[in-house]
C-alpha cells in the first residue's frame, strides 16, 4: 500500500519511463553544452575577410595577467558594494516606516500609505533612478541608492506588514494588558517578532538589491558593470569583450552566492527548526528541560545547583 498522500508510488512502467526521460534530458543538455562550446571556440570571419580567433583561444584571455584589469574590477566591485550597503540600510529603515504606517489604526494614514506603496512597487527601478537624477540632481550615486532604497523598502515594508498580521492576537493583547500603549506594543512586542520571522525574506530581497545596482550603469554610476565592461572594453578593445563579460559575471556570481549562503545560514538559525535545535541543546546542557531539573520516571536524581533530591 502506498504511503504517500498525494499520489501512489510509481510502478515498474512509470519508473522505466522516468529513467528514459532522465537519460534523454541529460543527453540533450550535454549536446547543448557541446554546441555552445563549438560556437564559442570557432574563429569568426568578418565582412572584410579578417579572422578573429574564437573566445576559447588563449590570445583572448591574456589580459587576465594584467594587474590594471583587476584593480579596475576591484574598484567597480567596491563601488557596487558601497551602493548596495547604503541602499540596504536605507531600505530596511524605509520598510520599517512603511510597515508601521501601513498598519496604522487611522484610515487617513493607512490608505495614503497603501497608495504610495503600490506606486513605488509598480514603478520600474531604472525609471526611478532617472527621475531622481534628472529632477533632484542628486548625482549618480545617490540616484542609485535612493531608487533602490525606496523600491526595496516598499517590498520590505509589505513583508513586515505580513509578518505582523501573521502574529497571534494574544501578543498584542498581552502588551495592552501590561499597560503598554498600542504604539509601544507594536514597537516592543509585535515588530521584533515579525522582523525575526521575515528576516530570511528581507535578506533575500537585499540580494536582489545587490544585483539591481547594475542598473546604475544607465545613469552613469561607475559600478562593476560600467567599470568592467564599458571602460575596460574601450581600453582593451572589442576583441576582449567576451573576456571582460566573463570576468564581471564571475565576480557578480561569487558575490551573490556568498550573500545567498549567508541568507541560508540565517534562515536555518532563525527558523523554527533552528530555534528548536538550540532549545534542545540548551536542555541537554542543564537549561529548561535538562537532566539537572527534570527527573526521569523511576529514578531519584539530584539538582546540580541545590543538591536537593528531585
Amino acid at each position: 500500500m502506498s504511503t504517500t498522500v498525494l499520489y501512489d508510488a510509481p510502478g515498474p512502467k512509470a519508473r522505466r519511463t522516468s529513467r528514459i526521460i532522465s537519460v534523454v534530458g541529460v543527453v540533450l543538455v550535454l549536446a547543448l553544452v557541446a554546441w555552445l562550446v563549438y560556437l564559442l571556440g570557432r574563429p569568426r570571419v568578418s565582412a572584410n575577410g579578417a579572422v578573429t580567433p574564437g573566445v576559447l583561444d588563449p590570445s583572448r584571455w591574456d589580459i587576465l595577467s594584467d594587474l590594471a584589469l583587476w584593480r579596475a574590477i576591484f574598484r567597480g566591485w567596491l563601488a557596487t558594494i558601497q551602493a548596495a550597503a547604503v541602499a540596504s540600510v536605507l531600505a530596511v529603515v524605509v520598510g520599517v516606516v512603511f510597515s508601521f504606517l501601513r498598519t496604522a489604526r487611522s484610515r487617513f494614514v493607512r490608505v495614503p500609505t497603501t497608495v504610495v506603496l503600490e506606486f513605488f512597487r509598480g514603478m520600474p527601478v531604472l525609471l526611478m533612478m532617472l527621475f531622481i537624477l534628472l529632477v533632484f540632481s542628486t548625482g549618480a550615486f545617490w540616484a542609485v541608492v535612493a531608487a533602490l532604497a525606496v523600491y526595496n523598502g516598499a517590498l520590505i515594508g509589505e513583508a513586515l506588514r505580513a509578518g505582523i498580521a501573521s502574529l497571534p492576537k494574544g501578543q498584542k493583547e498581552a502588551g495592552l494588558a501590561l499597560g503598554l500603549t498600542p504604539t509601544a506594543t507594536r514597537f516592543l512586542i509585535e515588530f521584533p517578532q515579525a522582523f525575526r520571522q521575515m528576516l530570511p525574506i528581507i535578506l533575500a530581497q537585499l540580494v536582489v538589491l545587490l544585483k539591481d545596482t547594475s542598473l546604475g550603469y544607465i545613469v552613469g554610476y561607475v559600478e562593476l558593470t560600467r567599470g568592467g565592461l564599458t571602460r575596460l572594453g574601450t581600453y582593451y578593445g572589442s576583441t576582449y569583450t567576451f573576456t571582460l563579460f566573463a570576468v564581471v559575471l564571475v565576480v557578480y556570481l561569487a558575490t551573490n552566492l556568498l550573500f545567498s549562503w549567508v541568507v541560508r545560514i540565517v534562515d536555518r538559525r532563525t527558523g523554527r527548526d533552528g530555534v528548536l535545535r538550540r532549545a534542545g541543546r540548551a536542555g541537554k546542557g542543564g537549561g529548561l528541560g535538562g537532566p539537572g531539573i527534570l527527573a526521569r520516571p523511576g529514578r531519584v536524581e539530584t539538582d546540580a545547583t541545590t543538591g536537593a533530591s528531585v
